[in-house]
């Protein structure tokens, strides 16, 4: 196998299907593919999932396995089950940059254990625009200090574990109404706005040690009118790479492509043109896998690599370069994957206490309109102040920009504590307003608050309701007399949420809502509890705020 052929291997990072590695995986590792990539397919459990990157390493010992593991919605290691962890927007308001730390680091602890060197995360967007379809609840928050501190916390806690974090989506997919698995999002922002609102945390990242950063799919006409982030040598050249004394951000590290299938690109360009088009602008490492996974793309990609070299359209030296900067992160994982193995001892429970205190309880005066906006604080207090938490709620500012930016109800939040015991302590009609999932997020991953109700109140009952069958006699009857718990995601972004949640609580105005999305809504029912997210331990932490005691 030539250098040309084994450095266009190299910077790929392809994914397969199934729960073992297919033979043609394991013969490009031999001829200088060094990377595979992982997603919810190939994981059945930590021990099939550790067998799996034993083989790989059997083949080649320091291959960069990478996987997208942001925890809470976002995640691949517990795919079937929900996550043990909270995602950004949980740990960012809590605000507590030591605890997002303490989380990413058990994260990253788990990741090595099953063999993973390399996690695409975290997410370092700043969620400007609350209908945001693909990052909602996988950022930390609406301000920029806040999500760059939280950021450079997560980035400390997951490689002090020995695995790599590949910061994304730079420079920053907050501010998008459109998902680019599906199109291409344009951000109309000027360029002092940009530096001011949406580059701190990469700049955060970047000075905490980020080894790899991920491009996003996303048009700037403020840095290039014409080329996503991905394929622009103005972004990725000219903002990433460029010196901070000349306004850029200094990074030396691994620059990764977004999946190169998603149509963002693929549409426009197609997935050969467009890994050339990224190497050629400045990116290391073209991540494809999640949408096509087969050999042959992997195959069409490294010719159309070696084929753009022979032609002239990418210069050696630039596809040299990215293959060198591949090998160089290989080598620290390496290093790093031993140096923390030696002394890193587990913190089982630090995802759920992390989510019992990002649980926010309102009881809402007068029962505010669900498809309502709020851009003041959703709470006074917690549920159980000895139970739900074991720390303060927050040490900390919450949050240094706004949080909502729509109208607000003019009467308190609170008008006294909002309660002294358990809500319920016997069973209970969970109704689950189901919107679709975006791609990121999958719609494999469990969600929800009715399994552990139901262990902590026997006899509890359950339900899913969309479009069409969501109208309030149908919930009442499926209830049988039993009182109401309705859990919603991002009721804002879906008014046939909105308006089938109206009418449960005008209805049934005892009603408790769960809001496991972003609580950009005006909180309703008599008691309305926010999780910051859809991970398995958010949904414990409702549970046990509901029934009052602690799941087992």
């Amino acid at each position: 196998m030539d250098t040309l052929t084994r450095d266009a291997l190299t910077v790929l990072q392809p994914g397969f299907t199934g729960t073992t590695p297919p033979d043609w995986l394991l013969r490009r590792l031999g001829e200088g593919l060094a990377a595979v990539g992982l997603f919810g397919r190939n994981v059945a459990t930590p021990e099939q999932l550790a067998a799996l990157t034993a083989r790989l390493r059997a083949e080649r010992d320091d291959v960069l396995v990478a996987i997208d593991e942001e925890g809470g919605d976002v995640t691949r290691l517990e795919v079937r089950s929900g996550s043990s962890f909270p995602g950004n927007l949980a740990l960012g308001a809590v605000d507590d940059p030591e605890l997002t730390r303490a989380v990413a680091r058990e994260l990253g602890r788990r990741l090595a254990e099953c063999g993973i060197n390399l996690n695409w995360a975290p997410s370092a967007d700043v969620n400007s625009d609350p209908d945001n379809p693909v990052i909602g609840v996988r950022s930390f928050g609406a301000g920029p200090e806040l999500v760059a501190r939280h950021t450079a916390a997560y980035v400390e806690g997951l490689q002090a574990a020995g695995v790599a974090a590949c910061t994304k989506h730079f420079p920053g997919h907050g501010d998008t109404s459109v998902d680019s698995h599906d199109d291409m999002p344009r951000v109309g922002v000027d360029l002092p706005t940009l530096r001011a609102r949406d580059l701190p945390p990469f700049h955060a990242a970047v000075a905490a040690g980020t080894k790899a950063v991920m491009s996003a799919h996303i048009l700037l006409p403020a840095l290039d009118p014409r080329l996503p982030a991905t394929l622009s040598p103005d972004v990725l050249h000219g903002l990433l790479r460029a010196p901070v004394e000349r306004g850029g951000l200094g990074f030396d590290g691994l620059i990764v492509t977004d999946g190169i299938e998603m149509r963002a690109i693929s549409a426009a360009w197609g997935i050969e043109r467009g890994g050339v088009l990224a190497l050629a602008a400045g990116c290391d490492a073209i991540c494809v896998g999640g949408g096509h996974s087969d050999e042959g793309t992997v195959l069409r990609l490294r010719d159309a690599i070696v084929a753009a070299v022979r032609s002239g359209e990418l210069p050696e030296e630039r596809l040299s370069d990215a293959a060198a900067r591949v090998r160089a992160l290989a080598r620290w994982a390496s290093k790093a994957g031993e140096g923390a193995r030696e002394g890193s001892a587990p913190t089982p429970d630090i995802g759920l206490t992390a989510a019992r205190r990002a649980l926010r309880v309102t009881r809402p005066i007068g029962h505010g309109a669900p498809g309502g906006r709020s851009d003041g604080p959703v709470h006074e207090g917690l549920l159980h102040e000895g139970l739900v938490h074991d720390g303060p709620v927050h040490d900390g500012p919450v949050h240094d920009g706004p949080v909502h930016d729509g109208p607000v109800h003019d009467g308190p939040v609170h008008d006294g504590p909002v309660h002294d015991g358990p809500v319920h302590d016997g069973p209970v009609h969970v109704a689950a307003y189901t919107p679709s999932a975006n791609f990121a997020v999958g719609d494999e991953t469990p969600w929800g608050i009715a399994a552990d109700l139901a262990r902590l109140l026997p006899g509890t009952s359950t339900g899913s309701y969309g479009p069409g069958t969501a109208d309030p006699d149908t919930v009442l009857r499926d209830a049988g007399g039993r009182p109401v718990v309705a859990v919603v995601r991002d009721v804002h972004r879906h008014p046939w949420m909105a308006t089938a949640l109206a009418a449960l609580v005008a209805t049934r105005p005892d009603t408790v809502v769960v809001e496991m999305g972003l609580p950009q809504a005006l909180p309703t029912g008599a008691l309305h509890i926010a999780t910051h997210g859809a991970a398995r331990v958010c949904g414990t932490a409702a549970a046990e705020a509901i029934a009052g005691r602690v799941a087992d």
